[in-house]
C-alpha cells in the first residue's frame, strides 16, 4: 500500500513589510519590521534580508528592541504570545505574555515590564522616556495616562468642518511634550499637561493632508513627520520655523522610525516600501516589498528569462517579483508619466499584459478615461535589451481599438519565424499585429496591424492560440470560433449549452486536441478540434481556467459559499488528477504555472503534476499562494527495503563509533555553555579554555576510577568463580585442567574482551 504525500497551500511571499513601524537596531546595522505571521531583519546598507524570525502562528501586529539587551527583540502577535528573539542569530529565546500590540517608542525597562503585561488595542500607545507616563490617542480623544497621578484626557471636536483627529503621536525624550499629527495636516506639540486645566498647545503646519507620522530623534532636538504628500518633514524642536525637507521618496509616508543613535532615519511607505535615510540628507537604501494596488488589472505572469512574477506595481508600473527570494527585482514604467497623488484624478493604468514564449516581447495596454466618458487607449510593444536587461520601448499604437480591450495574446510556438500579437476590443473587431522588419520611415524592427477580423458584429471577450500556432480560437459571445493564422481563414464554429464563453484554453502536448471553455451557465465544456464536436462538458462554476505550457494539465478554480475548491486534470481523463476542497476562503481572481528551477521526480500520481511546475494563485485576501509537495518521502515497499537497509548500516556506524570515542559526561556545563549559547554573549575564550579543560580533566579521572571498580568486580568474581569450580571437581578433572592464569594475564584477557570485532563480521557478512 502506497501512502502518498500531502500536497499543501503554503503562504510563499508578498507579506507586507509597511505594516508596523520598523525597529532600528542600536548599531542602525539591522532594520527589523513586522511581515505577516513572522519578523523580517534586514540589512540597512545591503537591503538583503538577513533572517525571517518564524514562530507565531497569526499576524505579527509589533517589534520592539528589549531595553536591557540591545541584541533582543519583542515581537507580539494576534496569537495572543509575546516572543523574545536574539535577532543578530535569528534565535528565538523564549515565549511570553499575552498581548495584541506592543509600544515601538524607546521606554525604560519598568515601564516596559508594565505594558507588556497589559492587552494593548488602542490605536497608539506611547510612553515618556523617563517611565512617567503613557500617552494614547483615538478618534478624537487623547489621553495621557501617569503612573504617580492623575489621568489626564482630552477631547478634541469637529465643529465648523474641523478636521481635528488624531491620526498619530509622538512622547518627547527629555521634555514633557506630546506631539500629535492630524487629519486636518496639522501638527499639536501639548504641554504643561500634568495640569489638568493650564494645558497648552503650539500648532505646525506645512502638511495639506493627514499626517500619518510624528518622530522625535532620540536627542528630542528635532521633530519628523510624513504624509501623502512623500516628503519626509525635520522641524527644529523650540525653533518650529525652520524645517528641512526630503521630497520625492516616491509614496505616502505611513510610518517613521529613527535609530537609537540618530544616525539614520526609515520611512515606512504606502506602496510596501522601507526607506532607509541618513540623517535627513539623502536615501541609503530602499528595501520593496510586493506592491499591492486596489486591484490587480492584468493577469499573474512570469517572465520568461528571469523566471520572476510579474503584476500591477504601483501606479502605472509592472512589478517583476522574485518568488524565491521574496524580493521586488525591479519596476517596469510603462505609462512613463509622473503620477500626481490627487483623489478623482483620472490618470493611465496598466491593465493587459503578455509576453512572448522567449521573452523578447512585452505587449502593455494602458487606458485613461476621460471627463466625457471617452477612453484613451495605447497598446505598447517591449522589445528586450541584452544591455541594459530590461525592456525598451519599440513601438506605441495610440488607439488601437475603439473600445476597451478585452483580450490579448501572443502566438505562443517557440519555432515560428513570425512574431504575432492579437488583441480582441469590445468594438466587435480582434486584430491581428506582426512584427516587421526594417522599413525607410523607420530604424530597425516594428510593429504594424495585419488583419481586422470579425464576425456578425459580436463582441469578441477572450481569444488564445494553440500550442503549435496554427490555430486561434476566439470566443464571440456564446459562438467559439477557430481560425488560421497563416491565411485567416474562419475554419469553423462550435457549438455549446448557451451561455457566454469567460474562458478559453488549448491543450497542451498528447491533450492538443482539445479546446476547453467556460461558461457564465456554469458549465466547463471540452471540444474535440478534430471532431469538432462537443466532447463532454460537466456543470461547474468554473471562476479561472488555465494550462499547464509545461504538461498537458489544466487547473479548474471553482467558488462557492465564500470558499474556492482546485480541480487538476487532463482534457482526455474523465477522473481528476487532484481535488482540494475550500482551498482558500474568497475568490481566486489570478493564477499562473511557475516553471520549477529543477524537476522533482515524484513517482506518485497525485502530486506528478508538480513535477515541473508550481501553481500559484491570487486571493481577495492573501498574496501568492503556492502549492508545494510535502517533504515526507512516500512509504512504498522499495522505500521500506531501503530504508531498513539504511538503518542496519546506520547502527553499525553508531556502534564503531560509540565503541572508538570517548564520550564526555552527558551533564557537561562546558559542553553546554559552547553548544547551546550564541557566540556574542559567551564569556571569554580564556574563561571557557580553562573551564573546558577542568572538565575534561574531571571526567578522565573519573573514567579512571570506574575502570579502576570494574577491574576489582571482576578480579572478585573470577576468583569466586575459580573457588567454585575448584570444588566441585574431580581428581581426574584437576589432573587435565589448565594451568591458572596469573593476575596480569587475567586483565589482559579482560582488555581483548573489550576490544570491537564487528570489523570481522562485516567482512564475514561481505
Amino acid at each position: 500500500m502506497v501512502e502518498h504525500g500531502d500536497i499543501r497551500v503554503v503562504h510563499r511571499g508578498g507579506s507586507k513589510i509597511n505594516f508596523r513601524e520598523p525597529v532600528l537596531s542600536h548599531d542602525s546595522r539591522l532594520l527589523l519590521c513586522a511581515s505577516g505571521e513572522c519578523v523580517k531583519v534586514f540589512s540597512s546598507s545591503t537591503e538583503e534580508c538577513v533572517h525571517d524570525l518564524q514562530g507565531h502562528t497569526d499576524l505579527v501586529t509589533g517589534v520592539l528592541l528589549n531595553p536591557s539587551n540591545h541584541l533582543q527583540a519583542y515581537s507580539c502577535s494576534a496569537d495572543g504570545t509575546v516572543r523574545l528573539w536574539d535577532f543578530t542569530d535569528g534565535i528565538l529565546i523564549k515565549v511570553q505574555l499575552h498581548c495584541h500590540h506592543v509600544s515601538v517608542q524607546p521606554l525604560s525597562v519598568s515601564v516596559f515590564s508594565l505594558l507588556m503585561c497589559m492587552c494593548v488595542t488602542l490605536t497608539r500607545l506611547l510612553s515618556s522616556s523617563q517611565g512617567e507616563y503613557i500617552a494614547s490617542a483615538k478618534g478624537l480623544h487623547l489621553e495621557v495616562y501617569f503612573f504617580k497621578k492623575q489621568k489626564f484626557s482630552l477631547k478634541e471636536d469637529n465643529k465648523k468642518g474641523a478636521k481635528n483627529t488624531f491620526t498619530c503621536l509622538s512622547c518627547h525624550p527629555k521634555d514633557d511634550c506630546i506631539a500629535t499629527g492630524h487629519e486636518d495636516g496639522k501638527i499639536r506639540l501639548w504641554r504643561n499637561f500634568n495640569h489638568k486645566r493650564e494645558y497648552t498647545y503650539s500648532t505646525l503646519h506645512w502638511h495639506h493632508s493627514a499626517v500619518s507620522s510624528v518622530r522625535f530623534t532620540p536627542e528630542g532636538t528635532n521633530l519628523l513627520s510624513g504624509g501623502v504628500e512623500s516628503v519626509l518633514v525635520q522641524w527644529r524642536y523650540n525653533q518650529e520655523t525652520q524645517k528641512d525637507f526630503l521630497p520625492r521618496l516616491g509614496a505616502a509616508i505611513t510610518h517613521i522610525a529613527v535609530s537609537p543613535d540618530g544616525e539614520l532615519f526609515c520611512t515606512a511607505h504606502s506602496d510596501n516600501k522601507l526607506t532607509v535615510i541618513q540623517s535627513c540628507v539623502k536615501v541609503s537604501a530602499v528595501i520593496q516589498g510586493l506592491v499591492k494596488g486596489e486591484s490587480v488589472r492584468t493577469d499573474l505572469m512570469v517572465d520568461p528569462r528571469s523566471k520572476a512574477l510579474v503584476l500591477n506595481g504601483k501606479p502605472g508600473h509592472l512589478q517583476f517579483y522574485s518568488l524565491q527570494r521574496d524580493k521586488q527585482l525591479y519596476n517596469l514604467d510603462i505609462v512613463q508619466q509622473e503620477y500626481i497623488h490627487e483623489s478623482g484624478l483620472q490618470q493611465f493604468e496598466v491593465v493587459k499584459a503578455a509576453f512572448d514564449t522567449r521573452g523578447n516581447w512585452l505587449a502593455t495596454v494602458e487606458e485613461r478615461k476621460q471627463k466625457d466618458s471617452t477612453l484613451e487607449l495605447n497598446l505598447k510593444l517591449w522589445a528586450y535589451d541584452e544591455q541594459t536587461q530590461s525592456f525598451v520601448l519599440n513601438t506605441t499604437v495610440s488607439g488601437p481599438h475603439e473600445a476597451r480591450i478585452t483580450a490579448m495574446c501572443f502566438c505562443h510556438t517557440a519555432d515560428s519565424q513570425t512574431t504575432m500579437l492579437v488583441s480582441a476590443s469590445q468594438d466587435g473587431h480582434f486584430k491581428a499585429w506582426q512584427l516587421e522588419s526594417n522599413h525607410y520611415f523607420y530604424e530597425g524592427p516594428f510593429w504594424s496591424c495585419d488583419f481586422v477580423g470579425a464576425y456578425h458584429s459580436l463582441v469578441p471577450e477572450c481569444c488564445c492560440f494553440s500550442a503549435d500556432g496554427s490555430l486561434l480560437a476566439i470566443s464571440f459571445q456564446e459562438v467559439v470560433t477557430v481560425w488560421s493564422p497563416a491565411s485567416w481563414e474562419l475554419l469553423t464554429t462550435l457549438s455549446q449549452p448557451p451561455g457566454a464563453i469567460r474562458d478559453l484554453c488549448f491543450g497542451r502536448q498528447s491533450c492538443s486536441k482539445y479546446l476547453l471553455g467556460t461558461t457564465a451557465k456554469n458549465l466547463l465544456c471540452c471540444w474535440n478540434l478534430l471532431t469538432c464536436t462537443l466532447e463532454w462538458s460537466t456543470s461547474m462554476d468554473v471562476s479561472l481556467l488555465l494550462s499547464d505550457p509545461l504538461s498537458e494539465n489544466m487547473a479548474a478554480f471553482c467558488s462557492h459559499a465564500g470558499c474556492t475548491d482546485l480541480f487538476v486534470f487532463k482534457p482526455s481523463e474523465p477522473r481528476p488528477l487532484f481535488s482540494h476542497k475550500a482551498i482558500c476562503s474568497g475568490k481566486v481572481t489570478r493564477a499562473v504555472f511557475a516553471p520549477r528551477e529543477e524537476m522533482l521526480e515524484s513517482c506518485e500520481e497525485s502530486s506528478q503534476w508538480l513535477n515541473r511546475s508550481q501553481l500559484y494563485f491570487l486571493t481577495q485576501y492573501m498574496v501568492n499562494i503556492p502549492l508545494v509537495i510535502d517533504d515526507s518521502v512516500a512509504v512504498t515497499p522499495f522505500y521500506l527495503l531501503l530504508g531498513k537497509h539504511r538503518q542496519q548500516q546506520q547502527e553499525k556506524q553508531d556502534r564503531s563509533f560509540s565503541a572508538e570515542r570517548n564520550q564526555l559526561p552527558q551533564g557537561s556545563v562546558a559542553i553546554k555553555e559552547l553548544l547551546h549559547t550564541p557566540a556574542h554573549v559567551l564569556p571569554s575564550a580564556s574563561f571557557l579554555c580553562s573551564m573546558f579543560v577542568r572538565s575534561l580533566l574531571i571526567s578522565e579521572k573519573k573514567s579512571e576510577e570506574e575502570e579502576m571498580e570494574s577491574d576489582k568486580e571482576e578480579e572478585s568474581e573470577c576468583e569466586m568463580e575459580a573457588s567454585t569450580m575448584g570444588q566441585g571437581q574431580t581428581a581426574e578433572a584437576q589432573e587435565t585442567a589448565a594451568p591458572a592464569l596469573t593476575k596480569a594475564q587475567a586483565r589482559e584477557l579482560r582488555r581483548v574482551k573489550k576490544l570491537d570485532h564487528s570489523w570481522l563480521s562485516s567482512l564475514l557478512d561481505s
